[in-house]
Formats: structure tokens, sequence, C-alpha cells
């Protein structure tokens, strides 16, 4: 008994807990501070616990919402309901893709004219940037020309072009000219001896004059449109066999290994003479801008001389035959292409400024000429005898 009646005053001050009164949450912080200072009297609960009727309250005002929710949804179905079947004549509107083309778009109307891709085309080229140009070269020739009495000698030079379109071509004793324009064929010259051939040809800059050396060691002066000869010159102890033109310096290699430099302005020709080969002197080509000269002889050295020294800047030794085929690069500044005989077959390229040679190629023949092209491609152009007997671009 004892035990159940203390149960039931147990039971009986929950009970008494729970209905006790709570301050309501909406006092102020000032007034909830104050009733914490309040003392506590027997019976006190230490927990926080809610009024049954604001809970009540709050229920309500949730169910309230939840109803005002679902006739909004109600509202949002029926809108959307009427505004497919306005605009998409159906009722479903989220099973249908606004977006969605059935059908490709339609072509432009013929005459069609977009400013806007004008606009920004106009200064896109009409080639893509990537794609690589080819262009057609003719593996035939365009004309053939007879050339009777044309010497069979590596180390002579026979041909030469002119500014003015006519070519020089030099048969035994005598010198033929062919006009490209007009495709005329004129004699020039011809020497009394006929065992007095021309070993060399070479025009002036503006082409109204061309050089001859021939063997019997002079160096000949002749103009184009009188078809006369102005002047002869000597100094040479065997048979000229190259030239080159440097404005009015006029410069010709012989078989005596020496090199000449003739002023033709005045009457005492020689103004120079240089000598550092060993053998005949096969090539001779001045700089663009005439401030280096380039001789190849059959001693297999090219040299590089500056102007106004009587010593070479550079010698270059890496050939094993005669270096006749000499080439300066017309876009890149002190850049000199060589080619050498059979032993070799090698056309090497060196910076003349610092004597490197910066390649070489071997083209499995003999290298008689080279030609930059005149347009301002990147291409070389070398004429081959033994064994190829052919042009490689």
């Amino acid at each position: 008994m004892a035990s159940s009646s203390v149960l039931i005053n147990d039971l009986v001050s929950v009970e008494s807990a729970f209905m006790k009164p709570v301050q309501s949450s909406t006092l102020t912080r000032w007034e909830r501070k104050a009733q914490s200072k309040t003392p506590r009297t027997k019976g006190d609960s230490d927990r926080f616990i809610p009024k049954r009727d604001s809970s009540s309250s709050h229920m309500k005002c949730l169910l309230q919402s939840n109803e005002n929710s679902c006739d909004l949804n109600v509202q949002q179905t029926a809108f959307n309901s009427k505004l497919s079947q306005s605009l998409l004549e159906t009722d479903d509107l989220a099973s249908t893709r606004i977006l969605s083309f059935k059908q490709k778009a339609p072509k432009p109307t013929e005459g069609h004219h977009n400013n806007m891709r004008v606009l920004y085309t106009q200064n896109r080229s009409s080639e893509p940037i990537n794609k690589k140009a080819f262009r057609h070269v003719d593996t035939s020739p365009e004309r053939i020309l007879d050339a009777p009495d044309l010497l069979p000698d590596f180390y002579v030079n026979l041909l030469d072009w002119s500014s003015a379109n006519v070519m020089a071509v030099a048969l035994g004793p005598a010198v033929y000219l062919w006009n490209a324009s007009t495709a005329s064929i004129d004699l020039l010259c011809e020497n009394d001896d006929v065992d007095n051939n021309v070993t060399s040809v070479s025009f002036m800059g503006d082409g109204s004059h061309v050089a001859l050396g021939t063997s019997d060691n002079t160096v000949q002066l002749w103009d184009i449109t009188r078809k006369t000869k102005v002047r002869s010159m000597n100094g040479h102890s065997a048979r000229v066999s190259s030239l080159a033109w440097n404005n009015h310096i006029l410069t010709s290699g012989g078989r005596d290994a020496t090199i000449i430099n003739h002023d033709v302005r005045i009457q005492q020709h020689m103004t120079a003479t240089l000598q550092h080969h060993e053998a005949e002197v096969c090539g001779l080509k001045w700089s663009p801008d005439g401030s280096q000269l380039a001789s190849g002889a059959n001693d297999n050295k090219c040299c590089i001389w500056d102007v106004g020294r009587s010593q070479p800047r550079h010698v270059f030794t890496e050939a094993n035959a005669a270096v006749k085929a000499l080439a300066w690069c017309p876009f890149e500044r002190n850049t000199l292409a060589t080619g050498a005989g059979t032993a070799d077959r090698h056309i090497r390229f060196y910076n003349t400024m610092t004597g490197s040679c910066l390649n070489q190629v071997d083209t499995g023949a003999q290298v008689s000429s080279l030609v930059w092209s005149p347009t301002g491609e990147k291409e070389l152009l070398s004429a081959h005898g033994f064994s190829n007997n052919q042009l490689t671009l």
C-alpha cells in the first residue's frame, strides 16, 4: 500500500506539471529575463512545453495552407490546359516540345542576300589558310632551238639571259641572240679564227651590252642594239671561262686561276687582281647588293671576296669536285648556294658572313648550274649533267 500511494503521488505531481500554465512565447526578451530571475517553487518544470491550444492553432494554419496550395495547383493545371489549347491545340503541355523541328528549315528564297555574311567575310581569302597550293610545271619544253657546235665542256659558261628577255648562246666561235618576246634569232658576232671559241657569256645589268670571254685570253664588250664590239680587254694568260657584272665592274675568271676586275668606263680597265685559287676559275657571281663576290674553281674550293679586299673572307673546302654552280639567295641576305661536279654531286648552302654551312643536299648527279626563282617563290632550279642530264626544281 505504501508503494501504491507513492506511485499515485508521483502521477499527481506529473499531471500538475503538465497542467501548469506556461508563459507565452510572445514575451519580450526583457520579460523572459525578469521571469527567469523569479524564484522557483516546488513542482516547477525545467522544460518549456507549449500549450495544446497554440499547437492546435498551428495545425489549423498548416492544414489551411495545404488546402490553399491544392487550390493553387488546381488553378495552375487549369491555366496550363487553357494555354496549351490556345497555342498548341492540345491539352497536354508537358509532353509537347515547342522547339522540336520535325522538318528541315526552309531554304532562303531566290535572290536572298545576307548583308551580314558579306560584312564578316569580305576580308577572308578565297582559299583556306592551311591548304597547300600546287601549281603545274610543264615537263616538256616550250621551244627547242638548234645549237650546233655547242662546246661539251663542263668548265665554260655559254648561256645567259638578259633583263630585256634576250638570250645569248655561244656556238663555237659565234654568238647568237634569241629574243624570247619576238622569237627572232640574230647573229651577234663570229670570230674569224674558227679555233678561237667563245668560252663565257654575261649580260650587263640593263641588257644593253654583253661581255664575251674567248679562248684567246681576251674579254670583249659588245653593243646589243648596234651589234658592234665596243672594246677588247686583256689581262689573262689563258682562256676566260667565267664572267660576272657588278654595275660597271666586269669580273673575269680564267684557266690561269686568276680573277680580274675590269672597270669598263676607263681606259686602264684593270682595277684589281685576285689570286687564291690553284686551278681554272669556272664560276663567278656577285651578291645582289654588290658587297661580296663568290668564286668557284677546279681546285674544289669556293672563295668569298669582300669588295675592295685582295684576300678572301672565307674559303669553303667541303666539295670533292670543281665548284661551278653559284647562286645568291634573293630573299635571304648573305646566303649562297653552290653546286659541284660529278665526284661530289652536292648542293650546299652557306652563310657568307659567318662562314658556316647551313645545309647540303646530295643530288646524285653533276651540278652544272643553279638559278633561284625570280618571282619571290622559295624555289631553286638546278641543272645536272652526268649521269641524270636533267633539270630539278
